[in-house]
């Protein structure tokens, strides 16, 4: 709890995958991917509830075995299409028909599996002592859009960014971050109907470093996850 507030933690995992087979339950660091967001959510004292939101009967015993509670989502909300704001949304309205009063709702991807609980409390207590609607994890760009090109049908290329110079040094680009989807956390009422955006209403921002903003998409990325982990180079102390 934050004051007198209740917080659920929400962990997508949806059985289906392109890249990799079963990706949530792929290893990494010797344990299953799904295992990582789940020890970080239990260990955030802020957290009351941790819930994977699944379709897939062996990630389902796997989150049970490993601490979670279940929330089993409908075909619709499994599909590659499928976006996270209505996995939420869904999820919510099964909760508030259950009698959960949580004020807010810390969703964190598997596929972000660096973050530790400090980036959780930090994202929850700025969202309850600032009075924001949503907070979530940002890094450094991984390109400046200042670098970006466009190429038009003929193939011409043009700075993304018009009036934009790509060949200045890049101390003197404007300082660029990105997402890095380790963790969101917003006021649960907030949450608007029909918007895929789960960052809105005042927002704010919390900074992580690019070593553990890694995100895992696919068999290269588990490789060099992994290999990073072998070789002490991701700060998880």
């Amino acid at each position: 709890m934050i004051g007198s507030e209740r917080c659920i933690a929400v962990i997508p995992a949806r059985g289906g995958s392109k890249s990799v087979k079963l990706k949530n339950l792929h290893d990494l660091g010797g344990k299953p991917l799904l295992q990582w967001p789940i020890e970080v959510a239990l260990a955030t004292p802020e957290i009351d509830r941790v819930i994977v939101s699944t379709d897939h009967e062996m990630i389902a015993e796997v989150a049970e075995k490993l601490g979670a509670e279940v929330s089993w989502r409908p075909e619709e909300l499994a599909s590659d299409t499928a976006i996270v704001a209505d996995v939420l949304r869904h999820l919510i309205g099964d909760l508030r028909a259950k009698g959960e009063t949580a004020r807010y709702l810390t969703l964190l991807e598997c596929t972000a599996p660096f973050r530790l609980p400090r980036d959780v409390t930090e994202c929850l207590q700025r969202l309850h002592a600032e009075g924001l609607d949503s907070v979530a994890t940002f890094t450094d760009a991984h390109l400046n859009p200042h670098r970006a090109w466009r190429l038009d049908d003929n193939g011409a290329p043009t700075p993304f960014i018009d009036g934009a110079i790509p060949w200045l040094p890049r101390q003197a680009l404007p300082r660029a971050y990105q997402l890095n989807g380790a963790v969101y956390a917003f006021v649960i009422d907030a949450l608007k109907p029909h918007t895929p955006s789960i960052l809105f209403g005042r927002a704010g921002a919390v900074m992580m470093n690019r070593e553990r903003s890694f995100d895992i998409d696919d068999a290269q990325d588990f490789a060099v996850a992994n290999a990073l982990l072998a070789a002490g180079k991701v700060p998880l102390g």
